[in-house]
């Protein structure tokens, strides 16, 4: 009979909720795999599998759905990456910066027009602005949105793709024909707001998952171990059950034990949130990650690694991240129809004016509704907030 196993897996790649649902879907196909959640926030997948299934198997079902995956130990270490993200030549935060400094003169005529200030950019300089805006810094979501086909899915990304280019296919079609009325300002503009939206996205999680860097900071690399009379410096991976342990005054505890030799205070405010230190003396527990103050105490091990306190706060924090509430699995049930909704509205739109009115106005609204639906709150709003919360 075969026992089950927790696999953690950080998965790279996804910008919404149909991507999460999309990965956990595959995870699902693995054979063995009993439960697999996927969070978007934390870009974390949680997996419960048993025989035949094996690591290296459930990570290449992430990639074969399209996306990055990079098996973690239990402490959210990583193990080995199936494939590794490729390295963008600019910072995310300078790629918004580009996309804005090139939307911003084709969206100033807009803003001028309540101030009775009418001009406009002549039609070659919109398309010069507007081709590096939408297939440079818009790349990303024709990539994306062809691995959401690959996978018989929709997603945001697709549908940005399939609005963007749609208003700048038009535009370039009514260049052509010698219009003024064009709309490389409604692709560029799009296309900067969500990769704007992305960029926050980012930022919130980065902040929002501080807590357990800074917690995993607090582990100490290194133990110095008394051996036989001896003391001498070893990995934490090498400190066992048992070993004594001396901790100098000013170092933080490597391991949870208890005081054999020595009294001082001790620092525990990361478990009990006291701000004054307590004293500790022959007998008395201590916690790894607590600093020592004022004396030399010699400690005998009682838990190491994984199960040390500090691990399994910082264990119980990431499983609060990564499960779902259920608001989050709400925006995953409603994405998963989104794209194909909007898109058949968009026909409907197209047909209906076409067939009532001319074929110019329906590809136009036909393009606004596609345009419109591009950013998605669902998928950008909710895992921001979640996170945020």
């Amino acid at each position: 009979m075969s026992s089950n196993h927790t696999l953690n897996i950080a998965v790279g790649g996804m910008s919404c909720a149909s991507c999460s649902s999309a990965v956990e879907k595959a995870l699902l196909k693995v054979p063995g795999v009993q439960y697999a959640t996927v969070n978007l926030a934390t870009e974390k997948a949680q997996i419960e599998f048993s025989n035949p299934a094996t690591p290296e198997q459930i990570a290449k079902a992430v990639v074969d759905a399209g996306y990055e995956a990079e098996v973690l130990n239990q402490a959210g270490e990583k193990t080995f990456t199936q494939s590794a993200p490729a390295k963008e030549g600019f910072g995310e935060g300078a790629l918004v910066a580009i996309a804005a400094l090139l939307t911003l003169p084709l969206v100033l005529p807009m803003i001028a027009m309540p101030f009775g200030k009418h001009w406009m950019l002549p039609g070659f300089m919109q398309l010069f602005l507007a081709i590096p805006v939408q297939f440079w810094l818009g790349g990303r979501f024709y990539r994306a949105g062809l691995k959401a086909i690959q996978n018989r899915t929709g997603n945001m990304d697709l549908l940005v793709a399939i609005g963007t280019t749609a208003a700048f296919g038009l535009s370039v079609y009514m260049m052509e024909q010698g219009s003024s009325h064009l709309y490389f300002e409604a692709s560029s503009a799009v296309i900067t707001l969500v990769m704007l939206g992305k960029w926050l996205e980012g930022r919130a999680k980065r902040q929002t998952t501080a807590a357990i860097a800074a917690l995993q900071a607090l582990r100490p690399d290194t133990a110095r171990v008394r051996r036989d009379g001896v003391e001498q410096t070893v990995p934490m991976a090498q400190v066992q059950l048992g070993d004594q342990v001396v901790v100098r005054p000013g170092e933080r505890v490597p391991v949870d034990g208890v005081v054999l030799e020595g009294s001082s205070h001790v620092d525990e405010a990361l478990i009990t949130g006291e701000s004054e230190p307590v004293v500790k003396a022959v007998g008395s527990k201590v916690t790894g990650g607590a600093v020592n103050i004022d004396g030399l105490l010699l400690i005998q091990t009682s838990a190491v690694g994984t199960e040390t306190t500090l691990a399994r706060i910082i264990r119980l924090v990431e499983d609060a991240q990564a499960a779902k509430p259920d608001i989050q699995k709400l925006v995953d049930k409603v994405s998963a129809v989104f794209v194909p909704v909007v898109l058949v509205i968009a026909l409907f739109t197209l047909l209906a004016w076409g067939f009532t009115s001319n074929w110019e106005v329906a590809i136009l609204n036909a393009v606004a509704v596609l345009v419109i639906a591009c950013p998605c709150a669902l998928g950008l709003a909710t895992p921001t907030a979640i996170m945020a919360g």
